[in-house]
């Protein structure tokens, strides 16, 4: 069983590429199973950090960027900030909709995706200096000592 820590943070930097989606649900899922997280609630992280992570690569940049992806363990809760310095996102409470996308190829289910399976999302941005996507889930199994 894992050693559940009262508190750890992990950081990675990451170039706005799409092979490197599959890179950060590993460090994440990795670093979420510190925490007795069930299987599927592991899925559902590495589902909702991949959407933040993909928003940003989708649309921060028009050519090359970074993102900043965080992670932090406080007791029983896991808290991922996904952060890029790229366009910014003009109306945040317009791009939370359902189906709402800027490209009519995409579904723009991210933010809802990330809603449903995170216990909190918060969403920042400013046009010109980037976003900020903050979730956290709080594990409820009881903590190893």
């Amino acid at each position: 069983m894992p050693v559940q820590t009262a508190q750890n943070e992990m950081r990675l930097e990451i170039l706005s590429r799409p092979e490197n989606v599959g890179l950060v649900r590993v460090a994440v899922a990795a670093f979420a199973s510190q925490l007795e997280f069930t299987l599927g609630e592991i899925e559902e992280i590495k589902v909702a950090v991949s959407e933040a992570v993909s928003n940003s690569i989708l649309h921060a940049y028009d050519g090359p960027g970074r993102i900043g992806v965080t992670g932090r363990i406080d007791g029983q809760a896991l808290e991922i900030t996904v952060e890029d310095w790229g366009k910014g996102i003009p109306d945040v409470e317009e791009a939370r909709q359902p189906a709402f996308s800027t490209d009519p190829e995409r579904m723009g289910l991210g933010f809802v995706f990330m809603e449903s399976f995170m216990d909190d999302l918060e969403v920042t941005s400013q046009p010109g200096k980037g976003t900020v996507v903050h979730m956290r889930k709080v594990c409820r199994a009881p903590a190893v000592q």
